[in-house]
């Protein structure tokens, strides 16, 4: 009897052991709080938990593990095991995917980003350049394009942005100072702060932002229609982690991107169709643009732009005419 029992305890800490080695747990480093930016995250950490049964968990953290500027170093050193971050806080590090920043590249919905972010994501260039930070694409986190919140009267002439600082970064920042404009790369988590004390005129954002970092309560006036461009900001995995996973573990992570994609784009376009009532609430005006003033700003800071990044890349060695006509290849195509 006594060896019976001991052979049944024996078997269940075999079990219990068992059940231990196949649960995985992984830390996801992002920042600010949860918002609809982050919505993709939070939707496939419960998707994995869901179909693993609970063996597969994603704790998301909110700058409790990393600096936003610095996820990409968390995620070479395997800090942490997943990690969201924008190509404009690094350029040197993502040199391929700064292609995605380009002011005016024709990108007008969150389908079409999605569609170009991927493609790109995709290119061995990328694939090659993000293993050198034991980083492996997963995921895109599509923002509309961007526009500005200032204070004092409105801006919505061209002549109006020489001399204004704004917080802008990457291609957007090169945009506004094709035009005059004195970019400032601060943080996400520091425009609110930088546009209270003066140190910037206007902030560029994308609507969910400007609603999560507090940007919109500052401001006098919204540009409705200016549209220069976007940040990208990806969602890697480190590629050690990515592999370590069963065959199991690794097809749901897989499967489950693109229903937390589609989830993010409804729960984005639910904000949208609200921004003009959330204007109205905080008493900000609504600008718009004009058609010559958009024009004259597009041969400014577009086509130069462009092609200043295509030869500046291609002097580094990437296949930059290549990976920016995939860009208007699979724009194309997003639109047949």
């Amino acid at each position: 009897m006594k060896t019976l029992l001991g052979r049944t305890a024996i078997a269940l800490v075999a079990v219990s052991f068992a059940a231990e080695a196949s649960a995985t747990e992984w830390n996801v480093s992002t920042w600010g709080k949860r918002r609809a930016f982050t919505e993709h995250i939070e939707k496939l950490a419960e998707l994995v938990a869901e179909k693993s049964g609970g063996d597969f968990t994603m704790n998301v953290s909110y700058g409790g593990l990393s600096n936003n500027k610095e996820n990409l170093d968390g995620i070479s050193i395997g800090a942490f095991e997943m990690a969201q971050f924008c190509a404009g806080y690094h350029a040197d590090k993502n040199r391929a995917i700064t292609v995605l920043e380009l002011p005016f590249l024709g990108v007008n919905t969150l389908d079409e980003e999605v569609a170009v972010s991927h493609a790109v994501y995709a290119h061995p260039a990328v694939a090659d350049e993000m293993a050198q930070w034991n980083a492996k694409m997963l995921m895109t986190s599509p923002m509309p394009q961007y526009n500005l919140v200032g204070t004092g009267e409105p801006r919505d002439e061209l002549a109006e942005f020489d001399g204004m600082r704004v917080r802008a970064t990457g291609g957007l920042g090169r945009a506004f100072e094709a035009v005059g404009g004195v970019p400032t790369s601060v943080t996400s988590s520091e425009a609110y702060q930088a546009m209270q004390s003066g140190v910037v005129d206007t902030v560029a954002f994308a609507q969910h932002a400007h609603l999560s970092f507090g940007t919109i309560n500052e401001a006098d006036w919204w540009t409705a229609n200016l549209n220069p461009g976007t940040v990208n900001c990806p969602v890697v995995v480190n590629i050690d982690a990515y592999e370590s996973l069963s065959d199991e573990h690794r097809a749901i992570l897989d499967e489950s991107v693109p229903e937390a994609i589609d989830y993010y784009l409804s729960n984005y376009g639910e904000l949208l169709k609200r921004w003009d009532t959330v204007l109205e609430e905080k008493g900000v005006q609504k600008v718009m643009i004009s058609d010559e003033e958009i024009a004259a700003f597009k041969e400014k800071a577009g086509g130069p732009i462009h092609q200043a990044w295509i030869d500046e890349m291609s002097a580094q060695g990437l296949p930059a005419q290549e990976l920016y006509d995939l860009v208007n290849n699979t724009l194309a195509d997003a639109r047949k």
